[in-house]
């Protein structure tokens, strides 16, 4: 059975840049509602219904590259400061991105192609987003899309360059929470929900009869994905830091029905801000 969308090519276009972004699952798609029109009370009647679009929704998973996570969590966080030059090297510059308490993100372009169908969906933004990341896996960002306009049939075009960057994995990632670091993670999904405001969770798997239990109030919890870093010319290239303040335990979800060691995931309220540090080289802007 193939996963709906497992056989496309997905590219996201801004204003300034064109981006091929690596390949999971999507499930992108035309919304529809129905005008009804009820027969008449008196005498018979039947009820008719005219199909309308209503514009595109869905969601893109896609595993996170040195090239497209500075994009992507862009687009997810929301909003992006000015690029601040890293010193002691050539042109590596750090971006600083925020999760804003509002809805509105930047407009950005979906392309679709599948094999002999390729579709344009124009002027869509992020309506939540998930990132994952777990241990073994490599890290991946869910994107929730909303657009008010109907798919374009877009016109055969040549062949663009596949990303092939390498992928961030949820083992080369650390965490450190209140300062400290805590070797007992196993993994975190940020989940962000932007409809009329912003409400962000997290969810923590830890491993339980291990090491220390993680606290019900956390001030600070920052998490730190990196690749290979003997690979490049400077540390910080192929590196970016989640911040999020100020998390409240909501509740316990772990489901014990063995005597050994399990794994338990612990679900908090973000009750303080989001924020990521991207590195990338060149001072162009990412949007």
């Amino acid at each position: 059975m193939l996963i709906n969308g497992s056989d496309c090519s997905i590219i996201i276009k801004t204003k300034h840049r064109e981006m091929d972004i690596p390949y999971s699952d999507e499930t992108l798609r035309e919304a529809f509602f129905y005008l009804k029109e009820e027969p008449p009370i008196e005498g018979d009647g039947i009820c008719k219904g005219i199909r309308k679009t209503d514009g595109i929704k869905g969601c893109i998973v896609t595993p996170l590259t040195i090239n497209t996570a500075p994009l992507l969590l862009y687009l997810a966080m929301g909003a992006c400061g000015s690029p601040v030059f890293i010193s002691e090297t050539k042109n590596l510059f750090k971006y600083q991105l925020n999760l804003l308490p509002m809805e509105d993100t930047e407009f950005f372009d979906v392309l679709q192609d599948r094999l002999h169908e390729r579709l344009l969906f124009l002027n869509c933004r992020v309506q939540g987003f998930e990132l994952r990341i777990m241990r073994n896996e490599t890290i991946k960002l869910k994107i929730d899309i909303l657009g008010t306009m109907s798919p374009l049939v877009y016109s055969p075009y040549d062949d663009y360059n596949r990303e092939k960057g390498e992928r961030f994995k949820g083992s080369n990632v650390t965490y450190k929470i209140n300062g400290k670091e805590n070797t007992n993670i196993y993994g975190v999904t940020l989940v962000s929900k932007k409809q009329g405001g912003t409400e962000t969770e997290i969810w923590i798997k830890r491993a339980l009869q291990q090491g220390e239990e993680i606290p019900s109030v956390i001030e600070d919890l920052t998490i730190t994905a990196m690749l290979f870093l003997d690979k490049y010319e400077y540390r910080y290239f192929g590196m970016f830091y989640v911040k999020i303040k100020k998390l409240v335990l909501v509740a316990d979800v772990t489901e014990i029905n063995t005597s050994n060691s399990v794994l338990g995931e612990l679900r908090y309220y973000v009750s303080g801000g989001v924020s990521c540090d991207v590195f990338t080289s060149g001072e162009e802007n990412i949007p």
